[in-house]
Order: structure tokens, then C-alpha cells, then sequence
């Protein structure tokens, strides 16, 4: 029996370590590095930071390596020092980290997010909004009111803005946004696009009923609540070559009495019954639906244990 179970574990181990085809796409193993924000960006602009950061990765030998949650529009960006791909003038510096990362034979991986009515937040290692003005200049400091599904904040703690809800128009205007983020991304060379909808931002808080209480065509039902980020999806294919993999990462649940449960993940996947796959990220030409941990959002019961934060945040020392 010892024998037989490790024999599984060798062939599990060779698995891991074995080509694994995506569309066009191989990657030389299986092991992804996971975005991870660094919030060290000026306007969204990458820098040498991101590229030793991102570059030891592929060095170490992993198989596709994605960046850090990427605000599609200024405003969608977590922080000030978020990365952005709204402007063609972000698209050198990353097309520098994914010549570096194609170099050493890892695959380049973009998450485009939205943070929503969780954005404009302090960087995470400081002590709130305590940039002094000559620091503000320093790191290119900016605070702005968010956007959200509806006028709810967050949470009622320091840190967090009351968003004004999206009308249709801005609306329209960020699936445009995040259409146009995919067609930078190809510009500057990434083999991957994920579409970050998990973690309480903003597709995830248009799903959760306890984020987005509209009543027009966007709230309400399931399927008006998963409307977005199908439209996103179908928006973001269309921009991105056929040959190349899209994934999306949600939260399976929000992890709070109310809100967005496995049942409905399995819906927007489009495994529960021919009629909800009609309307999935699947007929959308998604990859890869990544489903993970809980949203966390706020504002009602807590389900079970807590919630950790995510492998998208790492501290380190301000500079």
C-alpha cells in the first residue's frame, strides 16, 4: 500500500512539472504565480520594482506568471499605487517585464480588475492616508471618490469612500474600458488575460446582492446581477486573440447570510442546466473559471470561519 501511494505521488509530481496546453498556448509545467500587488507604481506605470519582483519567478522556473491586479480606468485602481493599463503610455514598461519573463521561458499573465467601491484605499503597510505633501509627490499620490453597482460603502472604517453608483452610461464605458485593457495587453506581449471578479471588487459586487441592490437591468435577479461580468467576458474575448486563454477569477461565495453562494457560481459557470449555459462565461470562450475562497463582503453575518486575506496582497517597507 506504501508502494502504490507513492507511486501516485510520483506521477502526481510529474504531472506538476509536465507541459499543459491552453488554446494556443503551452506552458513548459503547471505551477502559476498568482497576482500579487505590489503598490509600488506611479500612475500605473510599471517600474524596476515590478520587473525584479515578477522576474525572479520565471527565473525560479514556473509556468506562467500574472501581474497584479491592473486598473482598467484610473479610478478602478485599488490604490494610488496600483498598476494601470488605461493608456498606450503604460504599455512599454510591462512589454519590458514580459520580454524579461518570455526570456527566461515563463508565459505572461495580466489580471484586469476594477476595485469598485474598494477602491482608493491606503497603501497597506502605512498608517492610513499619512503621506506627508512631499511625500505625496514622491509617489505620485491620488485619492477619488469610487464607483460601485450602488451607493453602499463598503465598510464603515477608515480607509474606505462612500462610491456613487454607475449609471448605464458608465457602464458602457467600463466594459469598453476593459476591452481596451485586453487589446493593450496584447500590445505589450502578455499570453494570458484574467479578468479579476472575485474579492469583493467591482464584477464581484455587482454579482452579490449585498453589494448591488439596483433595480434596472443590472440588479435584482441572478441573471441581471451576473449580466456584467458576462458582457465583460463577451467584450474582453472579442478584443483578445482567439489563440490565447482567458480566464476569470471569482469568489465561490460571499461568506455572509444573503449573499452570492456555490449555487449561483455553478450557474455563472454554466454547469447547472443547458438554459443557465446559454447565458455562461463558457459560451463566452472562457479558458478557465477560477473559483476561490470567499468574497468577504461586509454587512451581514459571517459564515463559518473567517475569511484570510488573499494571496493578491504582500507587504513590504515603504521606500
Amino acid at each position: 500500500m506504501q508502494g502504490c501511494a507513492l507511486l501516485q505521488q510520483q506521477n502526481l509530481m510529474s504531472q506538476l512539472f509536465s507541459p499543459f496546453p491552453l488554446r494556443g498556448l503551452t506552458l513548459r509545467n503547471r505551477t502559476v504565480v498568482a497576482p500579487m500587488c505590489q503598490y509600488s507604481a506611479r500612475h500605473g506605470v510599471a517600474n524596476d520594482w515590478h520587473l525584479v519582483h515578477l522576474g525572479r519567478f520565471a527565473i525560479g522556473g514556473f509556468g506562467l506568471v500574472i501581474l497584479e491586479a491592473t486598473g482598467v480606468t484610473p479610478e478602478g485602481r485599488i490604490s494610488y499605487g496600483d498598476l494601470g493599463l488605461w493608456t498606450d503610455e503604460q504599455i512599454p514598461p510591462l512589454r519590458r517585464i514580459v520580454d524579461f519573463l518570455h526570456q527566461e521561458g515563463a508565459a505572461a499573465g495580466i489580471q484586469l480588475a476594477h476595485a469598485g467601491r474598494k477602491a482608493s484605499t491606503p497603501i497597506p503597510w502605512r498608517n492610513g492616508f499619512d503621506e506627508t505633501e512631499a511625500e505625496k509627490a514622491e509617489v505620485a499620490f491620488e485619492a477619488w471618490t469610487p464607483v460601485a453597482p450602488s451607493a453602499l460603502i463598503h465598510a464603515d472604517k477608515p480607509g474606505f469612500t462612500a462610491p456613487t453608483a454607475l449609471d448605464e452610461a458608465g457602464i458602457s464605458a467600463l466594459i469598453a474600458a476593459f476591452a481596451d485593457a485586453a487589446r493593450r495587453a496584447e500590445a505589450a506581449g502578455f499570453d494570458v488575460v484574467e479578468i479579476h471578479a472575485a474579492h469583493g471588487y467591482l464584477l464581484n459586487q455587482f454579482l452579490s446582492p449585498l453589494a448591488n441592490v439596483r433595480t434596472d437591468r443590472y440588479g435584482g435577479s441572478r441573471e441581471n446581477r451576473m449580466r456584467l461580468v458576462l458582457e465583460v467576458t463577451e467584450a474582453v474575448r472579442a478584443a483578445w486573440p482567439a489563440d490565447k486563454p482567458l480566464f476569470v477569477r471569482i469568489s465561490a461565495v460571499d461568506g455572509s447570510d444573503g449573499g452570492w453562494t456555490l449555487e449561483d457560481s455553478i450557474v455563472l459557470a454554466g454547469s447547472s442546466s443547458p438554459a443557465a449555459s446559454m447565458r455562461s462565461t463558457a459560451r463566452r470562450g472562457l479558458r478557465w473559471l477560477r473559483p476561490e475562497g470567499r468574497a468577504a463582503l461586509p454587512g451581514a453575518a459571517r459564515q463559518g470561519r473567517p475569511q484570510q486575506r488573499g494571496a493578491d496582497h504582500r507587504r513590504r517597507p515603504h521606500r
